[in-house]
């Protein structure tokens, strides 16, 4: 029996990493030198190091020495939660996990069913209760791809005293970030959203703004991240940070595929539905579902057929559960257990979509027939 022909349509839960970078971090592990010491080896990793950190910052407007290098981005939204003791904490109802998680005490910013943080309430909030607070927003969503009107949120929350963190980890690569004009005081990103190695994530901490160190031990990463840096992975994530900024206008082909996509999508199955659709979203993200079939019956099916996507999240230790995201939005809980998530990249062409829209177009079939 001959296998189904395999198309990828989980970038969101990890890009492929790029040629270039896997040659790099090769190249990083021959280099064989800790940038902490100071003979010829040491220096020429301090330099690789330095040249990284230069990257990533270039990728999202920011200064080199704000980047603080971390395991991923669920170490750096730790990081960033738990280094401003005695500020309250604000959340929108969207974040990730790892930001909720780590603030469990915190006040939650209802979004709308766009999917779109109330800043309105946001306002509120803020100016209900004047002891200082940490606000964290998400720049996109990982699930609906909804873009957040982040530098009204962060003049909002300095306007009422307050500081702003928000994770961009699936922002940064498929639109323009802009750390300065965001207005924001810390940000949080991960390599291999953008084509680089797992393993590898920053936190953005705008010049001036006292953090606390997240692991004690050592001198690296300006004392606030002890221990030896993960130095081919950090380069790996130079490298794909260039190229991401490289690459950011070839999205705007990855959007018409998107689009193509969905049109087909609904054109084959009328009934069903398009989460944040009306809302700004990221060019590669679609979050719909089949009405009256499970996401997990979905992502099993089109699997066997050869497409691979997601239902919500993949950060779940591979459980297809409920989404937080969705019910945030108010969406009908019959129509959230629904909903899967397709999301594209730079490797995405139309044979993909093609290959997708027959998985699916069959799949909807066979359940119509069933059901009559």
């Amino acid at each position: 029996m001959t296998a189904p022909r395999a198309t990828y349509l989980d970038w969101n839960a990890t890009a492929p990493v790029r040629p270039e970078v896997a040659a790099a971090v090769a190249d990083a592990l021959e280099l064989g030198g800790n940038p902490s010491s100071v003979h010829a080896r040491g220096r020429a990793a301090r330099q690789a190091l330095n040249a990284a950190r230069a990257s990533v910052a270039r990728l999202v407007n920011a200064a080199p020495d704000e980047v603080v290098f971390t395991s991923g981005g669920t170490e750096a939204n730790n990081f960033v939660l738990r280094t401003f003791p005695g500020r309250r904490l604000v959340v929108s109802a969207i974040e990730h996990d790892s930001v909720r998680a780590a603030a469990p005490e915190a006040a939650i910013v209802a979004v709308g069913r766009d999917g779109l943080a109330d800043l309105d309430a946001l306002d509120r909030m803020l100016a209900a209760d004047r002891h200082p607070a940490l606000v964290s927003l998400m720049l996109a969503n990982n699930e609906t791809g909804a873009i957040q009107n982040l530098a009204a949120a962060a003049r909002i929350a300095h306007r009422a005293g307050a500081l702003i963190h928000s994770d961009a980890i699936q922002a940064a690569g498929k639109i323009a970030v802009d750390f300065r004009s965001l207005g924001v005081d810390a940000m949080t990103l991960s390599a291999h959203k953008i084509g680089g190695p797992m393993g590898v994530g920053a936190a953005i901490l705008r010049g001036g703004v006292e953090a606390r160190p997240l692991v004690l031990g050592g001198g690296q990463e300006r004392r606030l991240r002890a221990g030896t840096e993960n130095l081919p992975g950090i380069v790996g994530f130079g490298v794909a940070a260039r190229l991401a900024g490289a690459g950011i206008a070839s999205y705007d082909g990855v959007a018409r595929l998107r689009d193509l996509a969905e049109r087909r999508l609904l054109a084959a199955a009328p009934d069903a539905i398009v989460f944040s659709g009306a809302a700004p979203r990221l060019p590669n993200t679609l979050c719909i579902a089949m009405p009256h079939v499970a996401a997990a019956t979905q992502v099993i099916a089109l699997d066997l057929a050869g497409v691979m996507v997601s239902a919500g999240s993949a950060c779940s230790s591979g459980k297809v559960a409920r989404s937080h995201v969705l019910d945030a939005m108010g969406v009908a809980s019959e129509d959230a257990r629904c909903a899967i998530r397709i999301s594209l990249g730079w490797g995405t062409g139309a044979a993909e979509i093609d290959h997708l829209v027959t998985a699916w177009t069959a799949l909807y079939a066979r359940t119509r027939a069933s059901a009559a």
